[in-house]
C-alpha cells in the first residue's frame, strides 16, 4: 500500500532524515577521505569528554569500530590518543567550513524557531521514551 508524504508517520520521516544526513555528510567528508564518524571523532578530540563516551551513540562496535575511525586519523598526524594534534585542529578548522555549509543546506528555508522546536519536540519524545537527559552527544 502506497502513503503519500502526507500520511507517512513521524518514524518514517526519522528514519529518511537519518539516512538523507548520513548520505550527505558522507559525500561531502568523502572529497577528504573521511566518513562522517571520523568527522565525529575529531570533534569529540577537541573537547573535555573521552571520544569513547562522546561516541558511544553512534558506534555498536565497542574498541574495535571505535579503533578502526580512529587509526586513519592518528596515521594522518590528526590525532594523538583522545586529543587533537595541531594538525588535527588545522584540518578540523578547514572541515568544519564544509560541514556548516552542509547543515545551511539542510535547514534551508527552516528558520530558526521552526528547528529549535522541532529539537525540543523530539527531546521531548526520547524522554518519553525513557531518554535520560545528559546521556548523548552534540558532535
Amino acid at each position: 500500500m502506497y502513503m503519500s508524504d502526507d500520511n507517512k508517520p513521524i518514524g518514517w520521516w526519522l528514519k529518511e532524515v537519518d539516512r538523507l544526513l548520513e548520505q550527505s555528510f558522507e559525500q561531502v567528508l568523502s572529497a577528504d577521505g573521511l566518513n562522517r564518524r571520523q568527522w565525529q571523532l575529531l570533534n569529540a578530540a577537541r573537547g573535555d569528554v573521552p571520544i569513547a563516551t562522546a561516541l558511544a551513540p553512534f558506534l555498536s562496535g565497542g574498541p574495535a569500530e571505535l579503533e578502526s575511525f580512529a587509526a586513519p586519523l592518528a596515521e594522518r598526524g590528526w590525532l594523538d590518543g583522545d586529543r587533537l594534534t595541531p594538525e588535527g585542529a588545522a584540518a578540523l578548522e578547514q572541515l568544519t567550513g564544509k560541514v556548516e555549509a552542509q547543515r545551511r543546506r539542510v535547514t534551508n528555508g527552516i528558520v530558526d524557531a521552526e528547528y529549535l522546536q522541532t529539537v525540543d519536540v523530539l527531546r521531548r519524545m526520547a524522554a518519553n521514551l525513557g531518554h535520560e537527559a545528559g546521556n548523548g552527544s552534540a558532535v
